[in-house]
This record gives C-alpha cells, sequence and structure tokens, in this order.
C-alpha cells in the first residue's frame, strides 16, 4: 500500500518583494513595458493575480518601484563621475563611455531601462520613467553650469541627447566596443566645443 510523502515541515517560502524587483527589472528590461503583461508578471514572481496587486497596486507601480531598484543598483552612477571640481569636457566623456559599457553589457537586457521606458504607452509607466531622465538630465545641467553657466543647456541637451541615442542602438543590437567607439567620438565633440567655450 503505497504511503504518503511527509509533508515539508516549517512555514512555506514568503514572497519576497526585493526579489520581485529584480525578476521583474529583468523581464522588464529585456522586453520593454508594453510587452510585459501581469500575466508574465505573476508567473515569474510565482504569485496570483490579488497578491500582485496587494503588493504593487498595477503594473506600472511594479515598474516605478523597479526603476528605484534599477537606479540604485545598475544606473549610471551620476554623482561620483559629475564630482565638484573635475573638467567638464572629461567628465561628460566619462559619463557617455560608462553608459555605452552599461547599456552594451548585456545583450539580452540592453539599453536603459529607464529611457527606452520613456517611450512606453502607458502614460503612469511613462512618467515614472521621465521623472528619472528627467532628474538625471537636471543633475548634468547642474554640473556643468558650476563652471560654464552659458553653454550648460546646449551641453547637457547634447549628452542626453546622446545617452539616449546609444541606448537606442544597443537595443538595435550594437555590442560594446561600437557603442564604446561612438561615445569616444562624442566626447571628443564635447572637448571641443567646451575649449570654444573657455574665456580668451
Amino acid at each position: 500500500m503505497p504511503t504518503k510523502s511527509p509533508r515539508p515541515r516549517g512555514r512555506p517560502r514568503r514572497f519576497d518583494p526585493d526579489q520581485a524587483l529584480v525578476v521583474a527589472q529583468r523581464l522588464f528590461h529585456a522586453r520593454g513595458y508594453d510587452a510585459v503583461s501581469v500575466a508574465d508578471l505573476t508567473e515569474a514572481l510565482g504569485i496570483n493575480p490579488p497578491s500582485f496587486y496587494a503588493a504593487f497596486g498595477s503594473k506600472a507601480g511594479l515598474y516605478a518601484r523597479t526603476l528605484g531598484h534599477y537606479s540604485k543598483t545598475e544606473g549610471i552612477p551620476l554623482t561620483e563621475i559629475l564630482r565638484p571640481g573635475r573638467p567638464v569636457a572629461e567628465a561628460l566623456a566619462a559619463l557617455l563611455e560608462e553608459a555605452a559599457r552599461r547599456y552594451g553589457a548585456d545583450p539580452g537586457a540592453a539599453g536603459c531601462l529607464a529611457i527606452e521606458g520613456t517611450r512606453c504607452l502607458d502614460p503612469a509607466a511613462r512618467e515614472a520613467a521621465r521623472a528619472l531622465t528627467g532628474a538625471g538630465g537636471e543633475t548634468i545641467r547642474r554640473f556643468v553650469a558650476a563652471t560654464h553657466p552659458d553653454s550648460a543647456g546646449g551641453l547637457s541637451d547634447y549628452v542626453v541627447t546622446m545617452m539616449v541615442g546609444l541606448s537606442a542602438m544597443a537595443r538595435e543590437g550594437h555590442g560594446p566596443d561600437r557603442l564604446l567607439a561612438t561615445a569616444r567620438f562624442a566626447g571628443r565633440a564635447l572637448a571641443q566645443a567646451v575649449a570654444a567655450d573657455a574665456p580668451r
């Protein structure tokens, strides 16, 4: 007569919100926000829809929290690169090179999660992504303005535009070497622009 296997002892494994952010980040980064469904998320997280909505409120709510996790763990360290006193051209070139390395490091999750999210169809998710990228752009502008106030708008817009382009090309399949070459080309252009702006 067959015997029943003993029931596992102890409490069942509890849902870990922090681990959920890691899993969700990977999905959103790999597929893009619009291509990830709530069903995809609940399956990947091992929870049912009611538990999902209780924990995160909505797909956009989870995405916003994922962006926060991304900025802390994998986002470009702006304050470290744009440290006070560092020459502007050097710092901005280093920023673009770091973006190139990070955006192309993982072909399965290429580009910048936040930048790519600014083009998604969900207004709430799009606004969350734009808030993060906007804060980054403002950090760049303030850094440049500290020493080159007249050029802060143009230089920061150029750098942000290049970062958007690097992210897009990483999504198109450009690898780290190709992205880095583009970033270094842009860095040379920045050096010329900053030199031309120097007082004579």
